[in-house]
């Protein structure tokens, strides 16, 4: 039985991609997994070779830039980081009500505009959507006079993708970037503000279905399944440590750290320690530093360049996210946006944490404040299209707020949402604001 990501030669082949952008030259050690995979070895011992052989890839040192610029414990952090002094802000109890329903349903809508096409290429969604004349994207997704043969060519999203296209919605479809909020809500309503990475791999064994986790995740579950405590969870045989994975789980800490976003960006390392190391803990961290900003801060500028004070400054996350500052987002062409971006970051996997989050930065200030325009430019950006869609939602909802999201997109949610998560599918929208509410 194969089961997708835990899979030792898939696991192989994204470490030593991964080892190479950690500085290490893997050409040798490239040759030597290609002479097994020629071998022929029966499927015992081709197994047994290939583990020994990850094991020795993981045992390869890493270099002193990640250890010095990149480091992955809170203190180490910290200590690269210039976060200032923060406060509450007098935010009366209507509008924080309205700014967290805000980032709830921004959220959802951004990543249900994305889901269908998750996975697509940017071309293929360009040439699928540009033959019913729904491109550029203006809207929900829709299927209609789409001919077949294209759709055969590229069939929707497997995980309730033809569910999330704007004839056959009903709610919030079940997504995993829409579970993880719902589980770090969990997480905080049952340990508080003193919950521990551990607290987190247990509310996720007790909820969460393991085959509804993906990437590091998956691995950080199996790995939690075998004994393994945090951090050991992120760093055994874990090459997806630096995806996008955590930076999809940063939303709940920023709603509950209103205008404190050096609590969100503690609170999202801890999270992130359970299946992340360097610039995957920081995707989570910034982001839960930028989403609790956005209660306080207007300037799209501004909040993601305070942002930038909260994950160290020379990882190569932050080098990122300044290359995408410099460009002149306000004023050139999306599409010229974003072939900058792949020409910059177009190395990475189309999930790994560091493309996508510039892709992210860039719609957002693009927008000028546009909300649809927000979430439509990034998921027409490709990559990771509904977790992109879904951060950016959360990030202008919260920002503006649910009376200001255009109906057009909240609508369709009729309010309600759908999970696999234990005790949270029916889920409605004022409720889950209510409850994250009472958690700050």
């Amino acid at each position: 039985m194969t089961i997708s990501w835990l899979n030792i030669p898939d696991r192989i082949k994204h470490e030593l991609r991964q080892r190479e952008e950690e500085g290490i030259d893997v050409r040798p050690l490239s040759g030597e997994w290609e002479r097994i995979i020629a071998s022929g070895l029966p499927e015992q011992e081709f197994i047994a070779r290939a583990v020994a052989f990850y094991r020795q890839l993981e045992s390869l040192p890493v270099t002193v830039a990640n250890v010095v610029n990149e480091p992955s414990d809170w203190e180490s952090i910290a200590a690269l980081c210039s976060m200032p002094a923060e406060s509450k802000p007098s935010l009366t109890e209507p509008e924080l009500n309205d700014r967290l329903l805000g980032g709830w349903l921004g959220r959802s809508a951004g990543c249900l505009l994305g889901k269908p096409i998750e996975k697509m290429t940017r071309e293929t969604a360009k040439e699928l959507l540009s033959s019913n004349g729904t491109w550029p994207i203006s809207d929900y997704i829709s299927g209609k006079g789409i001919p077949e043969d294209l759709l055969k060519k590229y069939p929707w999203n497997r995980h309730y993708g033809k569910e999330s296209l704007k004839e056959n919605i009903v709610c919030m479809t079940e997504d995993d970037d829409m579970n993880y909020p719902m589980l770090n809500l969990s997480v905080f309503e049952q340990y508080g503000p003193q919950f521990t990475a551990g607290d987190v791999v247990k509310t996720w064994m007790e909820m969460a279905p393991v085959l509804t986790t993906f990437t590091a995740e998956r691995v950080a579950y199996h790995n939690a399944l075998g004994g393994l405590q945090p951090p050991a969870t992120a760093t055994s045989g874990n090459p997806y440590r630096e995806w996008i994975g955590a930076q999809i789980r940063a939303d709940l800490w920023g709603w509950i750290s209103p205008g404190q976003p050096a609590r969100a960006a503690e609170f999202a390392w801890r999270d992130a320690s359970v299946s992340h190391v360097r610039n995957g803990m920081y995707g989570e961290i910034f982001f839960a530093a930028v989403i609790a900003s956005a209660f306080t801060i207007k300037d799209l500028r501004t909040l993601f360049t305070q942002g930038l004070n909260y994950i160290p400054v020379k990882s190569r996350l932050a080098e990122a996210l300044r290359f995408v500052l410099s460009l002149p987002l306000e004023s050139q062409p999306w599409e010229t946006t974003v072939d900058a971006l792949y020409a910059k970051f177009g190395r990475y996997h189309w999930v790994h944490t560091i493309n996508n989050a510039a892709l992210v930065v860039a719609a957002v200030i693009s927008s000028k404040g546009n909300y649809e325009q927000a979430i439509c430019n990034v998921v027409m950006g490709g990559w990771d299209t509904d977790s992109n869609g879904a951060t950016v939602g959360s990030i202008m909802g919260t920002m503006f707020g649910a009376e200001a999201l255009p109906e057009k997109w909240t609508g369709p949610l009729n309010g309600t949402i759908r999970s696999s998560l234990k005790g949270f599918d029916h889920s409605l929208f004022a409720t889950l604001a209510r409850r994250t509410k009472a958690c700050i």
